[in-house]
């Protein structure tokens, strides 16, 4: 064989792809490489961390059947007055504390206001007090901690400071003044729960952000002249995004607490605006003679944070499989 034919022998044999030699040393096959890593050629295309996360989060059976749960609540508080036999204030004289019958599935409170009615209406606000809360408190945690890890020094320090005393402040004597001078409202339960509740989400994107800043693709892009607002909403948040939303999640069941427990001590939503908090207060007085009234909100209310914090717990063991259980 000349030189020519062997170069050219090997020339084919290179472009047939490499081969899969088999037991007994003969080529049984010669796929190219990029069979099994390209979709055109027949491969399984890869998959994202987002959609990584979601296969995980699938498989959490108790995150799923709290994603149900919330479903159902949520879908009944929005569509609570076409779900509600009666208005969240309708009363009837003639049925004071009356006992469960076909009328008033739940019975009715002192005032006559049909329970089941008044439970479905509670959880529109006290669904909505933690969302809104959750989504003031992770907004302001975000600006703080973005910053404080960015850039350092003397503006870290400040804001950790702030963190210190925000922390040490006794916050519940806050809400006794503004209270006593203005009263209760759905806004200001809001408000205050969501601007005394970032600092720890605040601490952890600080944290997270710190370890990031110094990695390679954050040098890159400062090298290209990336401004600084750009490259903490481009390059550094997205990478602290699971951490956000798992976050988030979590404190929403904290701040359906916290409003319940405002409530229950008179301090939080007005008593004519039923929350599952403020029932529990109304039902008080009856607890003995009539211990549904206490049942039946404070089983919701428990029933809600499980579901969340079900979900809370899925989601941080979908986006972090190191960390799960």
């Amino acid at each position: 064989m000349s030189l020519n034919s062997a170069s050219e022998a090997r020339a084919g044999r290179a472009q047939a792809g490499p081969t899969v030699t088999g037991a007994e040393g003969g080529a049984t096959a010669a796929l190219p490489a990029t069979r099994a890593l390209l979709p055109e050629f027949g491969g399984r295309p890869a998959r994202g961390p987002l959609q990584l996360a979601l296969l995980r989060l699938r498989r959490a059976k108790l995150a799923l059947i709290g994603l149900a749960v919330i479903a159902i609540l949520t879908l009944v508080a929005v569509f609570a007055d076409a779900v509600a036999p009666y208005g969240q204030n309708e009363i009837d004289l003639f049925s004071i504390t009356a006992s469960p019958s076909s009328a008033h599935w739940l019975g009715t409170d002192e005032l006559g206001r049909d329970e089941l009615s008044r439970l479905i209406y509670g959880g529109r606000v006290s669904l909505l007090v933690g969302v809104a809360a959750a989504l003031v408190s992770t907004a302001i945690g975000i600006v703080v901690g973005a910053v404080a890890g960015y850039y350092g020094g003397w503006v870290d320090a400040t804001l950790m400071r702030l963190i210190d005393l925000v922390l040490a402040f006794p916050a519940i004597f806050l809400l006794l003044i503004v209270f006593a001078l203005r009263g209760g409202s759905v806004l200001s339960v809001i408000l205050f729960l969501g601007l005394f509740g970032w600092m720890w989400l605040a601490r952890i994107i600080r944290g997270q952000i710190l370890a990031l800043k110094a990695r390679e693709f954050i040098e890159a892009a400062r090298a290209v002249g990336v401004p600084d607002g750009r490259l903490i909403v481009r390059h550094l948040l997205p990478n602290v995004v699971a951490a956000i939303i798992v976050s988030t999640t979590l404190s929403i069941a904290t701040y359906m607490l916290a409003e319940a427990t405002l409530s229950f001590l008179g301090f939080g939503v007005p008593p004519e605006t039923p929350t599952w908090g403020n029932m529990l207060n109304a039902a008080r007085p009856n607890y003995t003679t009539h211990p549904l009234l206490a049942i039946a909100p404070g089983l919701t209310l428990t029933a809600a944070v499980l579901a969340i914090n079900f979900v809370g717990d899925g989601l941080r063991d979908a986006f972090d499989p190191r960390g799960g259980r």
